[in-house]
């Protein structure tokens, strides 16, 4: 991978770990377009009370925000674990060009998110989306987060 998709997915690190910190889950997104930083997000499923508050949702949502509009073409979004098709699909809806994945859904699994196994390829595939999926950026890093989050709380939903 290069160097920038490392720097872009390094941000999306911290955010999960800013995450972690406050007591959430361990996952953390970021939305960039032309090589500027748009917004992130981390997960604040338990801070919400919100079972969709997803860090790709939460990222999707401070986006729009930002760039007051809900058509993310022309973006990218670096997310520290595969997204779960309800992300996979807020992804496709707000028109992200890519999405960068770190670790695997199936890493989430382990580590005790119940999340449907369906592999980001395959929802894209089915529901004939344009959007890319591009694994294996700083994998083990991004999966390293899970026993970061164990260490702190490990509390799946």
């Amino acid at each position: 991978m290069s160097e920038d998709h490392s720097h872009w997915m390094r941000h999306a690190i911290e955010q999960a770990r800013k995450g972690i910190a406050s007591g959430q889950s361990p996952f953390g997104a970021v939305v960039v377009r032309a090589g500027a930083l748009v917004a992130g997000g981390h997960n604040e499923v338990w801070k919400r009370t919100d079972p969709t508050a997803h860090a790709e949702v939460v990222c999707i949502q401070n986006a729009a925000k930002a760039l007051a509009s809900i058509d993310l073409a022309g973006c990218v979004m670096y997310t520290t674990t595969e997204p779960c098709p309800m992300c996979a699909s807020a992804i496709h809806w707000s028109k992200l060009d890519a999405v960068y994945c770190g670790a695997t859904i199936a890493d989430a699994e382990t580590a005790g998110f119940t999340e449907l196994t369906l592999p980001i390829e395959e929802v894209y595939r089915i529901g004939k989306s344009k959007t890319k999926a591009i694994r294996g950026v700083l994998v083990a890093e991004c999966a390293h987060l899970f026993s970061e989050w164990k260490a702190a709380r490990g509390r799946a939903y």
